[in-house]
């Protein structure tokens, strides 16, 4: 049996990367995932992949209308019990140096997404009986990093949104906590992608475990937080990053 056999799941960002993997690994618990994504190509073909259990859709998480076409492909299979609020996108510029523009569209995606999930998948969660809403923030959300300000800024307000929901949807049932992940190889923002090995050995000197995480570690706490193996968590804003903000 799987953690989270019989249950469905929107995953959001879900075409490549953390997402993919997040996928994956829901569909190998025993879930049903709508994958939402802007990237039509990769998301269609890792739902093919991934068979019956996966559905498709275009989903960029700044439209309301959008998020509809999600909430609707989750009633196709007959209910919600689950969103992670994946997508997100990460921009380096400090605060001279970047522009209004630039800083809007980030906080559409990496705010206005994950506040948009929450009001949309509401509904039908409340009609479940609760279920788990997992918001993918950052360990730049825990400490400062120059250079990152939109996408400290984001971060942060998934951290604080998470909170408030957690009291809000509360009574439904309804269990609300944010990730942080940090230090995870494969990633550009505190991974090994594109770092020399000297930079690569400084960063993992700044770890106590030593190491970077993978995909599968942030995977592994998705799963935990959507499976009733945590269901008396909400609130909870959960570093992955090998002790790195202690």
């Amino acid at each position: 049996m799987g953690q989270l056999d019989g249950k469905v799941v929107l995953l959001t960002g879900a075409a490549r990367g953390m997402g993919a993997s997040h996928a994956r690994r829901l569909v190998a618990e025993g879930a049903k995932v709508v994958m939402g994504d802007v990237l039509e190509g990769e998301g269609k073909a890792l739902a093919e992949e991934l068979g019956e259990a996966a559905r498709f859709v275009r989903h960029d998480v700044g439209s309301e209308e959008d998020w509809d076409g999600a909430i609707a492909a989750a009633r196709g299979f007959g209910r919600l019990d689950g969103l992670v609020n994946n997508a997100g996108v990460l921009q380096n510029a400090r605060l001279k140096d970047e522009t209004h523009e630039a800083f809007e569209r980030l906080l559409r995606i990496n705010l206005h997404g994950t506040w948009w999930g929450l009001r949309k998948a509401l509904p039908l969660l409340r009609e479940a009986g609760g279920g788990s809403i997992v918001n993918v923030s950052s360990q730049a959300a825990m400490k400062s990093y120059p250079g990152l300000s939109s996408y400290s800024t984001s971060k942060w307000a998934v951290r604080g949104l998470t909170k408030v929901a957690a009291q809000e949807f509360g009574p439904d049932g309804i269990r609300v906590n944010s990730i942080h992940p940090g230090g995870i190889e494969e990633t550009g923002m505190f991974g090994s992608s594109g770092a020399s090995e000297e930079i690569i050995a400084q960063r993992k000197a700044l770890i106590p475990l030593r190491r970077f995480g993978s995909k599968k570690d942030v995977s592994d706490v998705v799963v935990f937080l959507l499976s009733d193996a945590s269901s008396y968590l909400s609130g909870v804003e959960l570093p992955i990053d090998g002790g790195s903000i202690v």
